[in-house]
Order: structure tokens, then sequence, then C-alpha cells
């Protein structure tokens, strides 16, 4: 806002210019909202009740540690549909999950380098997930079900690459 700000005063841009960009102010708007909302389940207390739910869950079963690393990334990947930014998300939720992974007994350095990770590949599932992705949605390409079903797929494809070429990879790396 305060470049859009200095953009008007000097004179480069005026308000003509700034109303003839309706999906710019589109994407502002959905952020301005999606924002607050992950903001307000934080304060709520929500994410803390979703971690310790997850949590309670893993130890109820006790699962071996690969079998509790793969339902922590899923779960912290799935998570992301609730949070407007990579950036809040993981503010929210990454020393949280670290601590599951550690508590199940996934070795520390796979468990934080998947989350980083995970992190880069959920960018792209909505239209709201990434700064990225919002502005690929508001340039107007793409309709909302079409980002949802791509977003979704590669979700999938990115998993099955994840679950049989990474464990092979990252056991050859010594990771665990």
């Amino acid at each position: 806002m305060i470049g859009l700000s200095i953009l008007l005063l000097l004179g480069v841009l005026d308000w003509d210019d700034c109303l003839s960009e309706k999906s710019a102010w589109d994407t502002l708007a959905w952020f301005a909202v999606l924002v607050g909302m992950a903001g307000q389940l934080t304060n709520l207390g929500v994410v803390t009740w979703m971690s310790s739910c997850v949590a309670k869950v893993l130890q109820s079963v006790s699962l071996s540690w690969p079998a509790a690393f793969g339902i922590l990334q899923a779960s912290y990947f799935l998570i992301h549909y609730l949070f407007a930014s990579q950036t809040g998300h993981v503010g929210a939720l990454y020393s949280a999950f670290l601590a599951m992974h550690l508590a199940a007994g996934v070795p520390g350095t796979l468990a934080a380098l998947a989350l980083a990770f995970n992190t880069n590949l959920f960018g792209a599932i909505t239209h709201y997930s990434s700064g990225q992705a919002a502005v690929y949605y508001g340039a107007g390409y793409v309709d909302l079900p079409d980002v949802f079903k791509v977003g979704f797929t590669m979700a999938l494809i990115n998993a099955l690459i994840w679950g049989v070429t990474g464990t092979f990879w990252w056991k050859f790396l010594g990771l665990y």
C-alpha cells in the first residue's frame, strides 16, 4: 500500500489506472480476509487444539516412526487448506509438527527438512495458498474449480514421488 501511495503521489499512476486493475484488488481482498481468518484460528486456539488432537491419536495407536512420519506429513500438508499463506502456516504449525515428529521417534533432520520441503509443495493447492497462487488465479486464466482440481492432482503426484523416490533418496543421504 505504501508503494502504491508513492506511485500515486508521484503521478506514475493515476486513480483510473488503479481502478482498471480489478484482479489485483480482488487478490488483495481475498488475502485480507484469509490472513485475518488464519490469525484468528491461531488466536482462538484452533491450531493448538488440532495439534494436540493429532498427537493424541498418534500416541493412542502406537505407530512406528515411518507410519507416524507419513501421517504427520499428510496432516501438515492438508491443514494448509485452512491457511491463507505459507508464512502463517509455518509460523503457526511448524514447531508443533516438528515436536510431534520428534515425539514419534522420527529422526530430527529428516523431520525438519521434510516439513520445510512440504511447505513449498502446498503453495499451489488453492488460489489462496501462497502469494504466487493468488496472482496466477487473479490473472483470470484459470477457473476456480480447475485451480482446486489441478492443485489436488499435483498434491497426489508429489506425494507419490516423495513416498517412492524420496524414501530411497533420503536413505541414501543418511537422513534416517
